[in-house]
């Protein structure tokens, strides 16, 4: 294996770009390369200005036509899109055999890692869908509807690199109104219907607003013709993320898919046997001071009868006692000696 030449920046320019070429711990959005082919229709032409304006700013459009066959000869291919640093392609051809041909690519390492060949159908561009357009760089909401996109593997790749064509700067909010247009893919039968919607918010009366769709573009079905794709472990070296980027696990804490965080807490175990159900002091005398006077409680009906008959005659000797007695059988000595002088 014939190793790579390092290139040594000669000066700060050029130092510059070797860096913003450099691999990231957080990838750059990715850019695309619109590529037309030596025989193009006016669908495809159309086609291709229109995924231009979709993905604008981070999509490059070439003027000039190319005699590429990617499927036979990929180098080319991967030369050009090392050369403006692109990790997405789409190229556009149409001849007898293959009328109004799209083909998507995405790379990793500057090499192809998945490529499929689509026929494209009802085609309607932006241009001829009248209505307000969204802005440049708007990040669209991307809606997957069918079952072939979870149960076939080549709808499931598909899937992933749509995701990847139309991904933006991952925003960490999302603004309601920022959501401006959805872009809906539907299998059915082989064929992935894609429609455009512009999202219009009206009132409601309520805090959540009505949601209604007026068309954007482009319009089109997708037929599967041919595909290229990586192998499972290229695929899994080129989705494998940075161990810096990986969030730390924390113990007995989890967060589901949603951002929902949730949390296991462990607990001795409780025995009922030792639990203290009686009485206190308090609520004892709270519930005494609480009785009116012509009702007894029970603790002190059951008290006074257990008490013995000398004890009871000093409490009635006591209760028959003047104020003034009492008094003066809680005065201290030296108060009672002052008194008497």
């Amino acid at each position: 294996m014939p190793l790579q030449r390092v290139i040594k920046p000669k000066n700060q320019r050029v130092k510059r770009a070797l860096q913003k070429r450099d691999s990231k711990v957080i990838e750059n959005p990715r850019t695309c390369v619109c590529i037309r082919g030596n025989k193009t229709s006016e669908v495809v032409t159309q086609l291709l200005k229109d995924l231009h304006t979709v993905k604008k700013p981070n999509c490059i459009l070439l003027s000039k036509r190319h005699e590429y066959r990617p499927f036979e000869d990929i180098t080319k291919v991967e030369t050009l899109c090392k050369k403006y640093d692109a990790s997405l392609c789409s190229f556009v051809s149409h001849t007898k055999k293959r009328p109004n041909n799209l083909v998507l690519m995405r790379m990793y390492n500057h090499e192809v890692l998945d490529m499929f060949e689509l026929g494209v159908t009802n085609f309607k561009s932006i241009t001829a869908l009248k209505g307000l357009q969204s802005m440049s760089g708007a990040k669209p909401c991307l809606v997957f509807q069918g079952t072939q996109f979870e149960e076939e593997s080549d709808f499931q790749r598909l899937k992933s690199l749509l995701i990847d064509f139309y991904q933006n700067e991952k925003p960490e909010k999302i603004r309601l109104n920022g959501i401006e247009h959805v872009i809906s893919f539907t299998a059915v039968g082989g064929v992935v219907h894609m429609r455009t919607y512009r999202i219009n918010l009206k009132k409601s009366g309520t805090n959540v607003p009505r949601i209604e769709l007026s068309d954007l573009g482009p319009h089109m079905d997708l037929e599967v013709r041919r595909t290229r794709l990586a192998s499972k472990d290229l695929l899994r070296q080129a989705s494998r993320q940075p161990k810096v980027i990986k969030p730390k696990k924390v113990k007995n804490v989890d967060v589901n898919p949603l951002g929902t965080k949730t949390g296991r807490i462990h607990m001795q175990k409780q025995h009922l046997d030792q639990l203290q159900t009686r009485k206190t002091k308090a609520l004892k005398r709270r519930a005494t001071s609480q009785t009116t006077d012509d009702e007894v409680p029970m603790d002190t009906a059951a008290a006074s009868a257990a008490e013995s008959p000398a004890k009871r005659k000093r409490a009635a000797a006591s209760a028959a006692e003047s104020p003034a007695k009492r008094k003066r059988a809680t005065e201290s000595p030296a108060k009672r000696k002052r008194a008497k002088t």
